[in-house]
């Protein structure tokens, strides 16, 4: 019995010693990314790695091996958060598991239209809406002033004096301008404030003759043609005179010469005294009798006009009380 005891002690370290070793002394295999079978080998006491990264967010698992000298570092088997996940593991192919980073893992991400950045995405959106606020309140403003300005233009100046288009209507003719005023008004022109500003709206055409107190031009007012007699400042009586006298006289009659407006205009160097009429093409009497031959009818008729002229400025002018106050002949 103790031969055959010691024979079993004997066998039993022989068995028992390769067993050890093989537990203490083998090498440790682990799952390799790289490696050509995916297989890798360390030391016993080395350890296997599993590893987990986001790139471009994307996970990446990295699988190896490590050596005992790689395990010391302590490096490897620490994770950082929401970076990267490791573990050290130290038994076969303890590392062929999957990590995560998070529960599920990440789907990849995809982006579509502008990749622009926030920045970017506001300024778009800003810039385009500032500009058009600041050309909407351009646009007002603008608005505003135009209308101002048009209603400065229509207020009258108290200063000024009315302009003709208020006093006179700009549908009648010159012809009936003169008929209504001889009819209805005093027979002495236009209103008074409308002579005092006719000298700027008649545009003087043509000068149509010289004599002593001054040149007669052909004008046009309102569309139409009138006589415009000019008279220097040096020969104010006269101008003045004969204005009184159509101004105070009613002298209005379809033989006579039709008044419209005396009126004075400043030309920069001089002032210009205007006595403006009816415009006739013909001239005067005397000018016609000297270009053309009038016949026996033609005769009657001026005889007849004339006639009617004079009896018409030799013919009293009652006045408001019954009385006679005095006629134009003899003025």
């Amino acid at each position: 019995p103790k031969l055959k005891q010691f024979r079993i002690t004997k066998y039993y370290h022989i068995y028992i010693f390769p067993l050890f070793y093989l537990f203490v002394f083998a090498a440790l295999k682990c799952v390799c990314q790289l490696c050509a079978n995916h297989t890798c080998e360390t030391e016993a006491e080395g350890a296997c790695w599993n590893s987990v990264m986001l790139i471009n967010g994307k996970e990446e698992a990295v699988k190896s091996c490590l050596s005992p000298s790689e395990l010391k570092g302590q490096v490897f088997c620490y994770s950082s958060r929401n970076v990267s996940k490791r573990n050290c593991c130290f038994t076969d192919f303890c590392n062929n598991e999957t990590l995560h980073l998070y529960p599920h893992p990440l789907l990849p991400v995809h982006t579509y239209g502008s990749s622009w950045g926030r920045l970017e995405l506001a300024a778009v959106i800003l810039v385009p809406s500032c500009l058009l606020c600041v050309g909407v309140v351009l646009g007002l403003c603008a608005l505003q002033n135009q209308r101002c300005v048009h209603s400065k233009a229509r207020k009258q100046d108290p200063e000024e004096p009315l302009d003709d288009q208020s006093l006179v209507s700009p549908e009648k003719c010159l012809k009936e301008l003169i008929f209504d005023m001889s009819t209805s008004g005093s027979g002495s022109g236009l209103p008074l404030l409308v002579q005092r500003t006719i000298a700027r709206t008649i545009v003087l055409q043509e000068s149509i003759g010289k004599g002593r107190f001054g040149e007669v031009w052909r004008g046009k007012w309102r569309g139409e043609d009138v006589a415009v007699k000019i008279f220097s400042s040096r020969d104010e009586r006269s101008w003045f005179r004969e204005a009184e006298m159509y101004q105070t006289i009613m002298l209005r009659h379809e033989n006579i010469l039709g008044f419209i407006a005396a009126d004075n205009k400043d030309n920069g160097s001089w002032t210009q005294l205007w006595l403006v009429s009816e415009y006739h093409e013909h001239g005067s009497l005397f000018d016609y009798l000297n270009r053309y031959t009038v016949s026996v009818d033609g005769m009657i008729v001026l005889a007849l006009s004339i006639a009617s002229g004079l009896a018409h400025l030799h013919m009293e002018i009652i006045g408001t009380q019954g009385e006679t106050a005095f006629t134009a002949g003899h003025c």
